[in-house]
C-alpha cells in the first residue's frame, strides 16, 4: 500500500475556495483504479500542545493507494490536471511526501 501525504498551503484566505474545488473533484478520485482513501484534513480544534498547528491557510491531503502505479495514473489524469488548473493562482504552495509502511 502507498500512502500519501500532500501538504497544501493556499494563498491567504483562499482555503475555502481551494477545498471547494477539492471536495468537487473527490468523486472522480474516489472512481479510480486503488484509490483507498483521499481526503482533505485541517487542524482539529483542541489538540493543545500536542499539536504544531498548520495554520488558516493549509491542509493536509491523506491518500492510500494500492499500488505506485495507481498513485502515477491518478496524478497523470485529466481531472487532477482540471483540478490543478482551478487552484493554481490560489496556492502559495504544497509539499507532497510518498511514504510506504515501515510496520512489516
Amino acid at each position: 500500500m502507498i500512502h500519501v501525504l500532500a501538504f497544501v498551503t493556499a494563498k491567504p484566505g483562499s482555503r475555502d475556495q481551494v477545498l471547494d474545488h477539492f471536495r468537487a473533484n473527490m468523486p472522480a478520485v474516489h472512481a479510480e483504479q486503488g484509490c483507498i482513501e483521499y481526503q482533505p484534513a485541517i487542524d482539529a480544534p483542541g489538540g493543545g500542545a500536542m499539536q504544531e498547528p498548520l495554520g488558516a491557510d493549509t491542509f493536509v491531503v491523506v491518500e492510500k493507494w494500492s499500488t505506485m502505479d495507481d498513485l502515477k495514473a491518478h496524478a497523470a489524469s485529466s481531472h487532477m490536471a482540471a483540478y490543478g488548473a482551478k487552484v493554481k493562482d490560489l496556492l502559495a504552495g504544497r509539499t507532497i511526501r510518498v511514504l510506504t509502511s515501515a510496520a512489516e
